[in-house]
């Protein structure tokens, strides 16, 4: 793309101002010209071509411009005959440098903020600057609209009209049009005439679209009074504050442009996600937010750095009230749009703007992004992470997941509500579940090889951690190689039940026989898988059996106590029953005496209890052990019936999500 500026016209209303200088010389504020702010856009746009025309003080112009050093290839083309012809002359003048090519064309008296500059270099197609919020002016330019498109400009026009400026973007097809009518006006000697003159004969062989700047600027100066009016305009740009919200903790160049583009527009104040607020509705952060914040710092346009606490702007909108907020537009559809639309709401309520670029997707971003993935999903990445969201949220949850596309489902699935994004921080990888989705009954049958594999699976496309149910853990001595495997595999917690002998699933309770180990072997099992494993990150966590096998509260606690010195990690207290009465009491008994450890907690019979219920007294994790088997099996065995019924598949296909959808959840790189 070439950018072609007309600075032909002598600039007579202007005065003094332009006795010695052509008028796009004219400062508009201590620090630019009209000129020098156009041509510092057209650099920041990454256009490196320039056609400039001139006419009066020719030289002066040239000497001006090549004094300001910017890396721009400039071509001056001179018109001779300035004083008797209309700029339509001066285009004909120079086009054997505008052939073939994308163009931005734009009159040297032109001053427009940079959020217009900004918007007309992404529009598609060609465009040219209008409002539709503006007054008709009575000598300026109008753009007459047919069917979307622009089919008339001119000064004469009322009807169907929208106000217009002289500033277009325009595709190397309809330029060629144009220009082409350029050249036959000056050729037959029509050379006092505006451009547009010429482009009203061939309008509707182009596809030219107004580009509504509504309120912005985007003038033409064209006398002392005109340039007050800007020159006020442009310092209250300048006291315009925008906010944009960071959560990456790896910047790339899509992000630094659209800083850039953003602190064009204003002050730019950067949110930056905190830890929780990131891992609420995606990954764990690999860069802890103090490093986050500092990043931002130090990058150039950025006044100044603030913490988001949650997903929702709302909290810092109310509080900053900028004049614009800055997103990409990938949030228009999909997980973030409840968020898009409760911005759009704050800021109608003070009259702020939203401003949204284009989405960068390019297939490098991608690649960070897997590369990321990548990095979090590593042992020594993921086993870690367990341990650090229950110190940042103080309260996590778990889901049941039994193969890579639950895996995947636990991963990937978010609400959003109350201006919170709530997503499930772990995986439960359950016993009774993995034999389950195999046929085999729950009683330790699968062997760990096999549940390995399970884990390895889920491992291979996802990131989060997970917690391993490993019933009773065997044998001590087996328990210690299970431990170390774990770890090296980047599981973050074990968990083992006190139970011996042929493991009985608990939901039968005393309905069948089950054996409580003592608690001095089951504490010799806790200390030796401790004294097995490498790091620190690791949690072996104690299930308590106690309340399901009805041996009292005080039983519970007992074991809790020596489990804990023993070395647990955690407890996990377990009942059958649908009241939570007794778990409720343990919790506040424990917590009485032990304030750290953390509590874990299963509930699927009290499932009435809220998270936010757990965690006000003290439960630090919740795990849904088993929905995801239970939810499935009924729709499969719904499916099934149908089609036998049917005897055919459209009933059944009826009540599927499409296969379409399905992959979606699967990662291309996997």
């Amino acid at each position: 793309m070439k950018a072609l500026i007309l600075n032909s016209g002598v600039g007579s209303r202007m005065g003094a101002l332009t006795a010695r200088q052509p008028k796009c010389m004219t400062e508009i504020s201590s620090r630019e010209t009209i000129l020098s702010r156009q041509l510092h856009q057209l650099v920041f746009a990454g256009i490196e071509e320039v056609v400039i025309t001139t006419g009066a003080f020719d030289d002066v112009l040239v000497q001006y411009v090549q004094g300001l050093s910017l890396p721009l290839k400039v071509t001056f083309v001179h018109n001779d005959r300035f004083q008797e012809t209309n700029y339509i002359y001066s285009i004909f003048k120079a086009k054997d440098y505008l052939q073939d090519t994308d163009l931005l064309l734009m009159h040297g008296d032109m001053v427009f903020e940079n959020g217009v500059f900004d918007r007309l270099i992404a529009a598609e197609g060609s465009v040219v600057a209008a409002s539709s919020t503006a007054d008709l002016p009575q000598k300026d330019f109008k753009a007459v609209i047919a069917d979307g498109k622009v089919a008339k400009i001119g000064i004469e026009f009322f009807e169907h009209a929208m106000a217009s400026q002289p500033m277009y973007k325009l595709t190397a097809a309809d330029w060629k049009i144009w220009l082409g009518k350029i050249a036959s006006f000056c050729e037959a000697g029509e050379v006092k005439c505006y451009a547009e003159n010429a482009l009203n004969e061939v309008a509707g062989e182009m596809n030219l679209l107004p580009l509504d700047m509504k309120d912005m600027l985007c003038s033409e100066i064209d006398n002392p009074s005109d340039l007050a009016v800007v020159s006020s305009k442009l310092k209250e740009i300048e006291h315009r504050t925008v906010y944009m919200c960071f959560s990456t903790d790896v910047l790339h160049s899509g992000h630094i442009e659209l800083i850039k583009k953003a602190s064009r527009l204003g002050k730019l104040t950067v949110g930056v996600m905190t830890d929780e607020a990131v891992a609420s509705y995606k990954r764990y952060p690999l860069v802890p937010f103090e490093e986050r914040k500092a990043l931002f710092e130090h990058i150039e346009g950025v006044s100044r750095v603030v913490a988001q606490t949650e997903l929702s702007y709302k909290e810092n909108l109310e509080a900053l009230q900028p004049d614009y907020v800055v997103h990409g537009d990938d949030w228009k559809a999909g997980f973030q749009k409840p968020v898009r639309d409760e911005v759009v709401s704050c800021l109608a309520a003070y009259g702020g703007t939203l401003v949204e670029f284009p989405y960068a997707s390019h297939d490098k971003f991608r690649q960070l992004d897997a590369r990321t993935r990548e990095e979090m999903s590593l042992p020594d990445m993921r086993r870690g992470r367990l341990k650090k969201a229950i110190a940042m949220k103080g309260t996590v949850t778990a889901i049941e997941t039994h193969s890579g596309l639950t895996g995947l489902l636990a991963e990937n699935t978010a609400v959003y509500e109350n201006g919170k994004a709530r997503q499930f921080d772990a995986m439960w990888v359950s016993s009774l579940c993995d034999s389950t989705d195999k046929g085999k009954p729950d009683i330790e049958l699968v062997d760990m090889t096999s549940r390995f594999r399970t884990i390895d699976d889920i491992m291979e496309v996802t990131t989060k951690p997970i917690i391993f149910d490993a019933d009773t853990g065997g044998l001590k001595e087996h328990f210690i190689y299970t431990v170390r495997t774990l770890e090296r595999m980047g599981v973050s917690m074990i968990i083992i039940e006190d139970k011996t002998g042929l493991k009985k699933n608990s939901l039968f309770g005393t309905e069948v026989k089950q054996t409580q180990d003592s608690i001095e072997n089951f504490s010799e099992k806790i200390a030796a898988g401790k004294a097995a494993q490498k790091t620190k990150d690791f949690m072996i966590c104690a299930r308590i059996e106690s309340l399901i096998l009805e041996q009292g509260m005080e039983d519970a606690l007992t074991r809790a106590r020596a489990f804990v010195k023993a070395g647990a990690d955690a407890i996990m207290i377990h009942s059958r029953k649908k009241d939570p009465a007794e778990i409720f009491e343990f919790v506040e008994k424990f917590r009485a005496e032990d304030g750290q450890t953390p509590i874990v907690v299963v509930p699927t019979s009290f499932n009435s209890v809220t998270e936010e219920e757990f965690k006000e007294r003290g439960v630090n994790v919740v795990i849904y052990a088993n929905q995801l088997m239970r939810a499935g099996f009924p729709a499969m065995q719904k499916a099934a019936e149908s089609i036998l019924k049917n005897h055919r598949a459209k009933e059944c296909d009826d009540m599927c999500m499409s296969f379409k959808e399905i992959i979606r959840l699967i990662p291309a790189d996997y």
